[in-house]
């Protein structure tokens, strides 16, 4: 397997596939790279180098105990890039993977990034505040935080339901789509999981979006039962200096999937344009 060591010794899995101008890809929570294959494959066999790591406790990158914050997932992110000497890169993150390249740039820049895609984002923040009164209140979060603790397995279960929308009617949701999100979810470490949740959660990435110069590409479902798209993608679009919002509707959260086609599509002349 493909690996880089962080400084903190953690090592992050990556796959890189293709050749050509780099997309780099971040995934959701409780995901891996797994989760970018359909686009992956698409993107790469159109000329373009595509990487995407596992998030530090997911996936097959190390069970970290410290460091399951989106600084050191920032930096992680930047430590393959740096690893792999990629410039003019196209910065793509779905939900808690949105934070994270959004973050990305707000630690580290835009000097390597040609172009950024938010897809069902959690930015700008997630959570209920004075300042944010269309987010979701603490209690939502303390449930998902007890849910994974209690019974990790039989939520991300439940979860995968609302996730790809498979509690709506004529949903494209397959079982396949929520056993692969059970499979990735499992694969990772309960405790950098848990510690997760705070930081798709509770941290405002509206500094991070106010400091994007590169031209961006917000994607959001309308039906997006996880991060709602009023208090995420409708806001950040504004935010950003230099951003398209494009709506998805009736789409899920996880309409990488579910819309895998649309989505491929709408990423390819995104990257040409």
């Amino acid at each position: 397997m493909s690996m880089i060591t962080t400084k903190d010794g953690t090592q992050i899995y990556y796959k890189d596939l293709g050749q050509g101008q780099p997309v780099v890809f971040s995934h959701g929570w409780p995901l891996t790279a797994d989760a970018w294959d359909a686009q992956m494959m698409f993107l790469s066999s159109h000329g373009y180098r595509t990487i995407a790591h596992d998030r530090r406790s997911h996936g097959r990158s190390s069970q970290a105990w410290d460091g399951n914050d989106m600084d050191t997932y920032a930096d992680d992110l930047a430590a393959v890039i740096e690893k792999l000497d990629l410039k003019n890169i196209v910065l793509v993150g779905h939900s808690t993977g949105g934070g994270e390249v959004s973050h990305y740039i707000g630690r580290h820049g835009n000097a390597r990034v040609a172009k950024i895609v938010l897809i069902g984002a959690v930015p700008p923040i997630m959570l209920k505040t004075a300042n944010n009164p269309g987010g979701l209140p603490i209690e939502v979060f303390d449930d998902i935080r007890k849910k994974t603790f209690d019974d990790r397995s039989q939520f991300f279960l439940d979860l995968s339901a609302p996730f790809y929308g498979a509690n709506r009617p004529n949903s494209k949701a397959t079982q396949g789509m929520r056993d692969s999100f059970w499979a990735q979810g499992m694969s990772g470490g309960l405790k950098g999981q848990y510690d997760c949740i705070k930081q798709f959660s509770e941290v405002d990435y509206t500094p991070d979006l106010r400091k994007i110069e590169v031209p961006a590409l917000v994607i959001h479902g309308d039906d997006d039962q996880i991060v709602p798209i009023d208090a995420a993608g409708r806001l950040s679009a504004k935010i950003i200096k230099n951003a398209t919002l494009k709506v998805y509707p009736g789409a899920p959260h996880g309409l990488t999937a579910t819309h895998q086609d649309q989505v491929n599509q709408d990423l390819l002349e995104f990257i040409r344009s």
